[in-house]
């Protein structure tokens, strides 16, 4: 099969290697703004002829129906957020099967059905967290009769050893990406009521809760993102569902620290005044902290993801709980971020590329992925899911 790669970053730079690996990919388009570094990538790999290397402006729709028109099987969309709409609306007009890594856009919802009938499949949140987490979600809800509960976490921290700075991150994703989540709203369910949680108040003592994590010890958890619209995908909109949440993972005293950022108004949207020049808060705290919370070569981060869902099954409680760490590869450099997006996205694209996932219009990781031949890819590169049931 034929695949377009469009973005060759920190995760694009996993999903190029894995495609390049595969044997049932037979020639990778990839394509990137910065050609130079596309190029040099290509060169210390030593790819060879299976890889053809492309200029791109994602901002020029003229490039990305050059690309998309040569018709690939599939195409994986790795560029920044703002190009979903744009790319998804090319690979349906082209015919072309897409991946992309992003949470669910109103854009994306309103061409499921141009998608369907063009017998398009779009796969979106296929990457970490969403993605992995949503594929385990999803087969841990179809063991139960009766669910109860449903909780999913998602980290990408600094192993211990490397958590050497005053707030024990670093930076494996996007950072900017990080800062706006820090202060966006979210949505649980606690006591079997809706708990709308303001912007502002994410690292409030009372929507934060920790957890062990294994061999790792003691991490916090935020809420992160809307869980309501998973409920109802799952259906579990209904009475039996006392509890529910999507979280991120932190080293403790992470969120007593930003909770200050915070209610110092440091990360509010609009820009502060500074001797008459405008300045975007987040683009200050970006380009004054992301020097001082970069990884060394030889450091390693940490992806962790687990899942929780509690029901009954056969008139008894019963609890499962699935886990996934991965840590950076440091002969490759890969980070475990990057590994766990970059793998999920390629091993995607490769099933639909190969018929393993035959649906079309838009797709949903906990319904449409089948859950052991991806998990079984995952595993042969490393990324293993540990699983207990209580």
């Amino acid at each position: 099969m034929k695949v377009l790669l469009l973005g060759v970053g920190m995760q694009g730079a996993v999903a190029l290697d894995d495609l390049m690996k595969s044997e049932a990919v037979t020639e990778v388009v990839a394509a990137d703004v910065d050609y130079e570094g596309l190029l040099s990538r290509a060169a210390a790999m030593s790819y060879g002829d299976k890889l053809r290397c492309e200029p791109f402006d994602a901002e020029d729709s003229t490039s990305l129906d050059r690309l998309l028109g040569e018709r690939p099987h599939v195409a994986i969309d790795l560029l920044p957020v703002r190009f979903i709409p744009s790319v998804a609306g090319a690979a349906i007009r082209h015919g072309v099967h897409l991946v992309n890594t992003f949470f669910v856009s109103d854009d994306l919802r309103a061409m499921a059905p141009e998608a369907e009938a063009a017998g398009v499949a779009i796969l979106p949140e296929f990457g970490m967290d969403p993605g992995i987490d949503l594929v385990l979600l999803g087969e841990a809800v179809r063991e139960m009769d009766e669910v109860h509960e449903i909780h999913s976490y998602g980290g990408g921290i600094p192993a211990p050893e490397a958590a050497t700075n005053a707030i024990r991150y670093k930076i494996s994703w996007t950072f900017k990406g990080v800062l706006r989540a820090y202060h966006h709203p979210s949505v649980i369910v606690r006591d079997g009521r809706e708990v709308h949680i303001a912007a502002g108040e994410l690292f409030a003592p009372e929507y934060v809760h920790e957890i062990e994590f294994g061999d790792l010890g003691l991490m916090e958890a935020y809420t992160n993102g809307d869980v309501i619209e998973y409920c109802e995908q799952l259906g579990l909109d209904g009475g039996a569902l006392v509890a529910a949440g999507r979280y991120s993972l932190r080293w403790p005293g992470h969120c007593e620290f930003w909770k200050k950022l915070v209610d110092l108004h440091l990360l509010d949207e609009d820009p502060v005044s500074v001797g008459g020049t405008d300045v975007d808060r987040l683009e200050y705290l970006f380009a004054a902290l992301s020097p001082h919370l970069q990884y060394e070569e030889t450091e390693r981060d940490l992806g962790l993801i687990r899942v929780v869902v509690v029901g009954t099954k056969d008139g008894e409680r019963n609890t499962v709980t699935h886990d996934v760490v991965d840590r950076r590869d440091l002969a490759t450099g890969f980070m475990a971020m990057g590994r766990l997006v970059g793998f999920t996205a390629s091993v995607g694209a490769q099933m639909l590329g190969s018929g393993v996932i035959p649906d079309r219009g838009l797709l949903s990781p906990m319904h449409h992925v089948p859950s052991g031949p991806f998990l079984s890819e995952l595993a042969q590169r490393g990324v293993v899911v540990s699983t207990r049931r209580a």
